[in-house]
């Protein structure tokens, strides 16, 4: 039995576990296996310098410098055990950095205590390569000193959470009852509804970090209202409390993300989130992603709601086409309409299913709601020719003429004047309006593919109307012209590019450069025409089995990492690693 003294000595060693960690070394000097979101400085004889990586999912990985600021190595040091952090360090060579680059765009406010809790884009998600991995200098309160005299904290923590959790299953001297009660949908001899009740005992000094439990002195008990398919995950979100450990499959995803929402457990909720994305790509017809993004916003989970509007932007082709297409609300598709990295034809396809979208919705929409709709509609990106049949054609101008005509007559002025006069115009750069999407139509793009006899992931699927072209038809290597600029006053003036996809040493030799993975993408212009005021934000898409798009990223110095490799995590996954990819080219004014 747990003693008063006991139980004080279990919340210190909690509140222990809860801590930074260090170098860790049991009394043997023998190391322990790394824990999840782990951290450590590597690649330099200084105990406080090095490249900086994190433990996730079994491997080591490292962190791209990518918006890496003070209050991210802040929170590095201190993790680490250090006092804070002296600078950060940028291109230099640590030695062959392991495995994938688990972190990139990370923002930290400065107060977290562990690395991981901080924003980032997704576990993997990234557009860098080992070159740009950032490296810290931590303070150490004295000069530095060599490793081999180096002062180790002593760490016996890693077994702290086994041991709370068996306290857990064992239940003695629990102290708070929580009573689960779901409906079962069925009703009792009285006509009351059945309820199934379970209970569970816990410990109130382990509770009382969970305010949603309100573990005063004078409450031993809580009733809690779950549905019937979500009760028996319910031991183990409690267990998770104790231990910070938790088994998530696909089908226990929901419920516990759930509860998580409910109880406060932000980054358990967060964490759960993420995996929703490995399920995305499943649901052809996106009924799956428009229910996760409604939940996501009703449980205020930010990273499961970028998550899902990620996916549908960068397949926003397939969305409207789905049966699931007229039945987004508005929300949703503002928040559409608003990213940059939508994936279409054109605007003018972006235009007509949005068109399609009112009509289809009729009254329930009022006028206001339309015009701020079709207000969000990028008309200067619209194709010049296609601007023209815009006043015949569209079913809704007669309803929204001042909206049309003024967001056209921006759009023939964006076509028919230089840069500089635009400028006098109020052209603005920071106007969303200016900013292109993705624009997949001729000439903008074309696609590769990698042959079966030169990949291990056997044969492409055939399936590619989603996207309107036949991969077998495409090589990996291909030289195309595009107009210098969207605007119609560049439409003679053109630029030779050549694209290639490179699968080995040998052959990036061959193109002088070197690549630290494989495959990769090169894009080289192969005219050069002078102008300043253009810049070209060129990217390429990782299409599944033609199906949908799994991934996208940007070129860097004209190279672009295009699969799951050695450091690169797909945002959505991709049976076999089938992929073709397509590569589409974006002027815009600077």
């Amino acid at each position: 039995m747990l003693t008063h003294q006991n139980l004080r000595t279990l919340w210190i060693l909690l509140l222990l576990h809860m801590s930074a960690r260090a170098y860790k070394f049991d009394i043997l000097k023998t190391h322990h296996e790394p824990q999840e979101g782990d951290v450590r400085l590597f690649g330099s004889k200084n105990v406080s310098e090095g490249r900086v990586e994190i433990y996730h999912d079994g491997k080591w990985g490292t962190v791209c410098d990518d918006n890496w600021d003070m209050a991210d190595a802040r929170v590095l040091c201190r993790q680490l055990n250090f006092p804070g952090a002296k600078s950060i360090v940028t291109g230099k060579d640590y030695g062959q950095a392991p495995g994938p680059i688990w972190l990139d765009d990370i923002n930290c406010k400065g107060t977290e205590t562990h690395l991981f809790t901080c924003e980032f884009k997704g576990w993997g998600e990234t557009d860098c390569t080992h070159k740009e991995d950032v490296g810290v200098v931590c303070e150490t309160g004295s000069i530095n000193v060599d490793i081999n005299d180096s002062t180790h904290s002593l760490d016996h923590s890693i077994g702290l959470s086994d041991f709370l959790g068996q306290i857990f299953d064992d239940g003695n001297s629990c102290d708070f009852l929580i009573v689960v009660q779901s409906p079962t949908g069925n009703k009792q001899e009285d006509g009351t509804p059945e309820i199934s009740e379970k209970t569970i005992c816990a410990h109130k000094m382990i509770l009382s970090q969970i305010p949603f439990f309100n573990t005063s002195v004078w409450i031993t008990n809580i009733t809690v209202n779950l549905s019937l398919p979500c009760q028996p995950h319910f031991t183990s979100f409690i267990r998770y409390i104790y231990t910070r450990k938790i088994d998530v499959t696909l089908s226990s995803a929901l419920c516990l993300h759930q509860m998580a929402s409910d109880f406060g457990l932000k980054q358990l909720m967060e964490d759960i989130g993420r995996l929703f994305s490995k399920i995305l790509p499943e649901d052809s017809t996106f009924h799956n992603q428009v229910s996760f993004y409604k939940y996501a916003v009703e449980t205020k989970d930010l990273v499961l709601e970028e998550n899902c509007v990620q996916y549908m932007a960068w397949n926003y082709q397939n969305l409207t086409r789905s049966p699931a297409w007229s039945g987004l609300s508005v929300g949703l598709l503002r928040a559409l309409l608003t990213r940059s990295d939508l994936v279409a034809p054109d605007e003018y396809f972006v235009l007509q299913s949005v068109e399609r979208w009112i009509s289809e919705k009729g009254d329930s929409i009022d006028l206001e709601t339309q015009a701020d709709l079709l207000g969000r509609i990028r008309f200067p990106m619209i194709p010049a020719e296609k601007l023209y049949v815009i006043e015949s054609s569209s079913p809704l101008y007669s309803t929204h003429k001042t909206v049309y005509r003024d967001n056209m007559l921006k759009a023939f002025q964006f076509n028919v004047l230089l840069f500089s006069n635009l400028t006098k115009q109020k052209f603005g750069k920071e106007n969303i309006d200016y900013q292109p999407r993705i624009y997949t139509a001729e000439p903008w793009s074309i696609v590769l593919e990698v042959s079966s006899s030169e990949t291990q992931s056997g044969q492409y699927n055939n399936h590619y109307n989603n996207y309107g072209y036949n991969p077998y038809s495409q090589t990996r290597s291909k030289s195309f012209t595009t107009p210098v600029h969207n605007s119609l006053i560049f439409k003679d003036t053109v630029k030779r590019w050549q694209a290639n996809i490179l699968m080995n040493r040998q052959e990036c030799s061959n193109h002088g450069v070197r690549c630290e993975s494989f495959p990769v993408a090169k894009l080289t212009p192969q005219s050069y025409i002078s102008q300043s005021e253009i810049l070209f934000r060129n990217r390429i898409l990782l299409v599944c089995q033609g199906q949908y798009v799994c991934q996208i990223q940007d070129f860097k110095s004209n190279m672009a990492s295009v699969s799951a490799n050695a450091t690169q995590v797909l945002p959505y996954p991709c049976a076999g690693d089938q992929f073709t990819y397509q590569i589409v080219v974006t002027p815009e004014y600077v």
